[in-house]
């Protein structure tokens, strides 16, 4: 036997066996103050969440006041087309039927001064709706851009099929009046006939059985053709159209 033996190592029977595993969980820091060689990554935080509750109350408000503005346009809507199947509402209908000129004079200061007597037939065609004609009315007479009367209708109530004869005295003054007097010469020479214009604003109240409503302002617009315009004659109407619209 050698006097050099190699001996080697023999594991401990009664030794724990080695761990396999790690005692460390990987990832995790070695100590209870970790790792300085590695950095914990922090947690992501959820992104805050809009609040809904303000915009929620803002869209229930719109749907219930679009809701409300519906209803009331239904009711409205609905009220309106009962008035209108029991009344049956037609426009009164006017007409010129006499147009006298009792002064018609260009004085020494080339100025002109007119007087003019209007005869109008009013119309009211309903059953069941009467007319009040309110003060503050205004009818004029007007050559193109020239108003050569003013004047002003009654007051009066006009009754359900009722017709109503109105007379109407205007005047006017106008100064510089030689172009006017030359147009209108030069006009009925040339085409025999003069055309006006007539105007009338009148301040209106409507009375629906017993219900008498707002006042509105009845606007009525007249062309009429006349055959000259000599003083203290009676002028003939040629012909006379009409246009009526209502104004709050």
């Amino acid at each position: 036997m050698s006097d050099h033996q190699k001996i080697h190592p023999v594991s401990d029977p009664e030794a724990p066996p080695h761990p396999t595993a790690p005692l460390v969980p990987r990832g995790s820091s070695r100590s209870e103050q970790g790792d300085p060689t590695k950095t914990q990554q922090a947690a992501p935080l959820d992104p805050p969440r809009k609040k809904k509750g303000s915009r929620s109350c803002w869209c229930r408000c719109v749907c219930y006041t679009l809701l409300v503005l519906f209803l009331l346009i239904v009711i409205v809507g609905a009220i309106v087309g009962i008035l209108y199947l029991v009344f049956r509402p037609k426009l009164p209908d006017y007409n010129i039927d006499r147009l006298q000129l009792t002064r018609f004079q260009l004085n020494q200061d080339l100025s002109l001064s007119t007087e003019f007597n209007v005869t109008i037939t009013a119309k009211n065609p309903n059953e069941k709706i009467g007319i009040y004609y309110e003060d503050g009315s205004r009818i004029s007479v007007l050559y193109m851009q020239t108003r050569l009367s003013n004047g002003s209708l009654p007051k009066f109530y006009q009754g359900h099929e009722n017709t109503t004869i109105i007379s109407v005295e205007m005047t006017g003054f106008n100064q510089n009046a030689t172009s006017i007097m030359t147009t209108l010469q030069e006009q009925q020479r040339l085409t025999g006939s003069i055309p006006l214009r007539i105007r009338v604003t009148q301040p209106v109240r409507i009375k629906l059985g017993r219900l008498k409503l707002m006042e509105v302002r009845f606007l009525v617009r007249c062309g009429v053709s006349v055959d000259s315009l000599a003083a203290n004659s009676v002028i003939r109407v040629r012909s006379s159209n009409c246009k009526y619209r209502f104004r709050l």
